[in-house]
Order: structure tokens, then C-alpha cells, then sequence
């Protein structure tokens, strides 16, 4: 594995991962920076990994792609919980989700699908959040 690879791909990921978790640390939720940036440092690094495999008889590298899917699962499980009737957490366990898919596309080298889809998920992320406070306020006045 090529060093300057390795640390392109890596401080990719991690400077992703820091702008996803900034947003989440504005709202003051549990998973902030340094979570977002080691969940996809970590997808990253697993991706660059399977990589060296590929090409080599009774290897299939998307393995390691579909675990990394699966392995996070529990990550955001552990951020989801009930509280009296209402589920909190959804949209942080879903936003972890999105940090290892930006881990795995910095992984393979897709820079600018990773830029695009950084964008896009801290624009869901912070916009979507405005709305639907908006939303939740006009629903209590009109069922008060």
C-alpha cells in the first residue's frame, strides 16, 4: 500500500467526517466530531485494506464493503432509545451510517462523489432539521 495513498484517502475521510460531526456537535448531539471522523477514518481504512486484495484468487473484496454496512448497523443501533413515546436518535444513527458510506467512497478514491455527498447529507442534516422544527411548532398550536 502506497503511503501517500494511504494518507490521502485517510485525511479525506477524517476531514469529511469532521464536517458531518461539526453539524451534529451545533445540535448538541452525543456523536459529534470525533465520532463521525473515526467512523469514517475506520471505513476508510478497512476499504484501502480489502483493496490490496483485489485481483488474488478466492479474494472478494466487496466483503469487506458489505461488513463495513453491516458493522456500523450496530454503532447506530447503540444511539437509538426510546423515550416515553417518542424515538430519539434516528437521524443521528443515520447520519453515522452516511460517515462510513463518505469512509468508503474516500476509501476507493471517489473524491468528488465523497465532496457531493458530504454536502448533501450536512444540508439534509442542518436544513431539513429547521423545517421540521417549523413543522413540529405548527402542529402543537393547532392541536392546542
Amino acid at each position: 500500500m502506497d503511503i501517500i495513498d494511504f494518507a490521502l484517502k485517510s485525511g479525506v475521510a477524517v476531514i469529511a467526517g469532521l464536517f458531518i460531526g461539526l453539524e451534529r456537535e451545533f445540535r448538541g448531539k452525543h456523536a459529534g466530531l470525533k465520532t463521525h471522523a473515526l467512523v469514517a477514518l475506520g471505513a476508510s481504512i478497512f476499504i484501502m485494506m480489502s483493496l490490496e486484495f483485489k485481483g488474488l484468487d478466492y479474494a472478494d473484496i466487496t466483503r469487506v464493503l458489505s461488513q463495513v454496512i453491516i458493522g456500523i448497523g450496530f454503532i447506530g443501533a447503540g444511539t437509538i432509545m426510546k423515550k416515553g413515546n417518542d424515538i430519539e436518535g434516528l437521524t443521528t444513527a443515520a447520519t453515522i451510517w452516511c460517515s462510513a458510506a463518505i469512509g468508503c467512497l474516500s476509501g476507493f478514491g471517489y473524491f468528488k462523489e465523497l465532496v457531493i455527498a458530504t454536502i448533501l447529507i450536512v444540508f439534509v442534516n442542518f436544513f431539513f432539521s429547521i423545517i421540521e422544527k417549523k413543522l413540529i411548532e405548527r402542529n402543537k398550536k393547532k392541536s392546542d
